[in-house]
């Protein structure tokens, strides 16, 4: 029987190593696994890399982990907020290596990495610094950046509910970089409100399908189902 639900947040972040890439959901705290986050500081571990949309907000989540002390560089696309000092305090004093990558570029570069492709081109950053050193071209009369698939050895997102199979489905906004981002990992780990049985989930709201997804917790209550609202005729 395939069963991925996993007992703890620990035991679902227990074989994340030393020096491993980890993907991160969210769009600043929406969609944040922050309880397996905090499992992965539990860890001790450290000398990550981290693929996240953020730098880290405030005191928790993502901000937690590089006040830790446990991430040696971020791939992400916003740094700085008015909250990320900790990311702030440890950039300044050399401590973490950034590789910025605009938001658009963050999301096809993971996508690309979980379709299985060589590399793509986009305009995205063409004539500026982002562009130094990298291979550029023409096509049809535009200009494009040659930018290689981000992929990494973990991916830590959060859905809304799951089966244990894997399948998941997310709530509103809180989905945003979690489904590309589970096709680009080695194992992906997903916390989970509620976990369902089979069937009760409708194919065709699954986002995520089970083949992408390694281990799931359940952690925290499930969003209400807000019916739709009737509409005269």
């Amino acid at each position: 029987m395939v069963d991925k639900t996993m007992a703890s947040a620990e035991a679902a972040v227990a074989d994340i190593f030393d020096g491993a890439s980890v993907m991160i959901g969210g769009f600043g705290t929406a969609g944040m696994p922050d309880q397996l986050i905090d499992a992965l500081i539990a860890r001790g571990i450290g000398g990550l890399t981290i693929i996240n949309n953020n730098a880290g907000n405030g005191e928790t989540g993502v901000a937690a982990l590089i006040k830790a002390g446990r991430v040696r560089k971020i791939i992400c696309s916003f740094p700085r907020q008015s909250d990320s000092h900790h990311f702030d305090a440890r950039y300044r004093a050399g401590e973490i290596e950034l590789e910025l990558v605009p938001q658009g570029n963050l999301a096809a570069r993971i996508h690309a990495a979980g379709a299985g492709l060589g590399a793509i081109f986009t305009p995205t950053g063409f004539g500026t610094l982002l562009a130094e050193g990298k291979e550029t071209r023409t096509i049809n009369g535009r200009n494009y950046v040659l930018e290689y698939p981000i992929h990494a050895d973990f991916a830590l997102i959060k859905a809304d509910r799951g089966d244990r199979w894997g399948n998941l489905v997310y709530r509103k906004t809180a989905r945003n970089f979690g489904p590309i981002m589970a096709m680009a990992a080695k194992a992906t780990i997903a916390q989970v409100a509620q976990v369902v049985p089979l069937g009760e989930l409708d194919p065709e709201a699954v986002v995520t399908p089970g083949i992408f997804v390694q281990r799931l917790i359940q952690i925290g209550q499930p969003s209400p189902l807000v019916a739709p609202t009737a509409t005269a005729a």
